[in-house]
């Protein structure tokens, strides 16, 4: 008994404070969530004003704690002011998680500059500009986590997906070199590599290519573990990967996605 409960206080969030961006909707929110349900202060960065409201007031009223903060990964000054917010809210950072992005399912030939762009801004640029600032206040800390949203992308090709893979690659390999420099801080970095989750960017990715819906999610669902990807299969890793259960895993990658690329 006496190690079940000093694991489970190794995976209490108890008075540390999150970022997540992208957190208005799908691994972001879900993640955020399971934080503030782990005792968390949890900043909830997105662009989508009125759900980010609304999703931190639903996380405040169960009992937890949370912000929403308007943030545009790709602008250096948002990203600045955002987490200004947060220091100035919750008085510090512990935990950060980059989980913005966006996935646009186009060759090198149909994909347009503005396309190309858009996905390494939201993906990469949001890597760099968030942590800049963010690590600051993380080192005053005393340390702590990041962790990077990848994808099995960053491991292997896909099709008509040439920015996703582009992008998803550069965020594991900014993991390992943000690893790197930041060890002596005691900040660990690491990247989560999600399959195909049950989310509105996965449906919008069907949409994109045009093909039946149900047909879509059936093949999105052939791997071992025969079923599609929940958001809460990739909050439990992230949490892993933010508490002190990890504390000795850095510059590395969990790939979660029910074996599909196995």
């Amino acid at each position: 008994m006496e190690l079940r409960q000093k694991t489970l206080n190794s995976l209490a969030m108890d008075n540390k404070v999150i970022v997540v961006t992208g957190a208005a909707g799908g691994i972001g929110l879900g993640t955020a969530k399971l934080f503030a349900s782990m005792g968390g202060k949890v900043a909830i960065l997105d662009i989508q004003d009125e759900i980010g409201e609304r999703e931190a007031s639903q996380i405040r009223a169960k009992g937890g704690q949370a912000i929403y903060v308007n943030c545009d990964v790709t602008s250096a000054e948002s990203c600045e002011q955002a987490i200004n917010k947060v220091v100035d809210n919750f008085g510090g950072i512990n935990v950060l998680f980059n989980n913005a992005g966006v996935a646009i399912r186009k060759n090198a030939v149909e994909l347009s500059l503005k396309e190309w762009d858009l996905a390494m801004n939201v993906t990469l640029r949001g890597i760099y500009l968030v942590s800049h600032y963010a690590i600051p206040h993380m080192v005053k800390a005393g340390g702590g986590s990041i962790i990077n949203s990848g994808s099995g992308w960053s491991l292997k090709g896909g099709g008509d997906a040439v920015s996703y893979c582009a992008a998803k690659g550069g965020a594991w390999n900014m993991t390992r070199a943000m690893a790197i420099d930041h060890g002596k801080d005691n900040i660990r970095v690491n990247c989560v590599c999600p399959g195909d989750v049950d989310t509105a960017m996965l449906r919008s990715e069907c949409a994109q290519l045009g093909e039946d819906e149900n047909i879509f999610m059936e093949e999105a669902a052939a791997r071992p573990i025969n079923r599609v990807g929940d958001v809460n299969d990739i909050a439990n890793a992230v949490l892993f990967l933010a508490s002190d259960l990890s504390a000795w895993v850095t510059g590395t990658h969990i790939v979660v996605d029910g074996g599909g690329i196995a």
